[in-house]
């Protein structure tokens, strides 16, 4: 089903029901990368649930609280929770942040497939981007230079990496190379051997291999019982509480469709 409703976003809005009678209103969702696969899903249901003309725009975290800010979406798309300086920026033009979470995700640390590390811990994964570890061989892998990806700093995906594993206020290693998305971290590790990134859980396949942090692998158990040490909350972002068809939007994480939307994409409900 999910793949199906996925062809319809490939533009980023969507039309009402033809013979339609209702007037059609619209909903523009703005934001992360990470949230982007379940806000596209949802988009593509929710039209043709209800004809109602959704879009929805992936410019990270940043740019989506920027948006909600200045009243250009009705949803800001998080995943990492408003700052205190977007909350104060948001209050200065009269808009009142309120916070949904849409589902869990696991930070998942990813390797080539052909890299024998399969476990590290936080201070080792730390030590790698803090560009204290250089070399695999320091971690019981190959002797090969380790190749850093991080996200750009807008990413609310790299904000969480950093809050949950780097530490508050380290500097990440000036050689790391920034990446977009979820994606492109994901195509530039699958094709180099030495590489090392972070990607959403949904977006963790074949072509990378996850591993394991202080001892636990990312997955669904592990993210929703709390075990797994670099989980987040996602997050849908109004102004002010939802009402009318933008409620109905952000409570589908609450509904057996929107759970099953969710799950399918590999993410992990509350």
């Amino acid at each position: 089903m999910i793949k199906k409703l996925l062809l319809l976003v490939a533009l980023l809005s969507f039309t009402a029901e033809a013979g339609s009678a209702a007037p059609v209103k619209t909903v523009v969702l703005d934001g992360s990368t990470t949230v982007g696969p379940v806000a596209k899903s949802f988009a593509a249901y929710f039209t043709r649930k209800y004809g109602v003309r959704v879009s929805v725009s992936e410019s990270g975290s940043g740019n989506g609280a920027k948006s909600l800010i200045n009243g250009s979406c009705t949803i800001a798309t998080l995943s990492r929770p408003m700052k205190d300086a977007e909350l104060a920026a948001a209050r200065k033009k009269g808009v009142n942040p309120v916070a949904t979470v849409v589902a869990m995700d696991g930070l998942a640390i990813v390797v080539h497939p052909s890299n024998p590390v399969r476990a590290m811990t936080k201070t080792q994964i730390s030590s790698i981007y803090n560009g204290r570890i250089t070399n695999w061989k320091q971690v019981g892998g190959p002797n090969a230079n380790i190749v850093v990806i991080q996200r750009e700093s807008n990413s609310g995906t790299a904000e969480s990496f950093r809050d949950l594993v780097v530490g508050k206020g380290v500097q990440i290693k000036g050689s790391a190379e920034t990446q977009s998305s979820n994606g492109s971290v994901k195509s530039r590790v699958s094709s180099t051997p030495t590489a090392i990134g972070y990607l959403g859980l949904g977006f963790v396949d074949r072509s990378v291999k996850a591993v394991a942090v202080n001892g636990v692998m990312p997955d669904v158990k592990t993210v929703r019982s709390g075990s797994y040490p670099v989980a987040r909350p996602l997050y849908f972002y109004t102004n002010g509480q939802p009402t009318g068809v933008v409620k109905q939007f952000v409570d589908l994480p609450k509904t057996a469709d929107g759970k099953g939307m969710i799950s399918e994409l590999g993410f992990v409900n509350r």
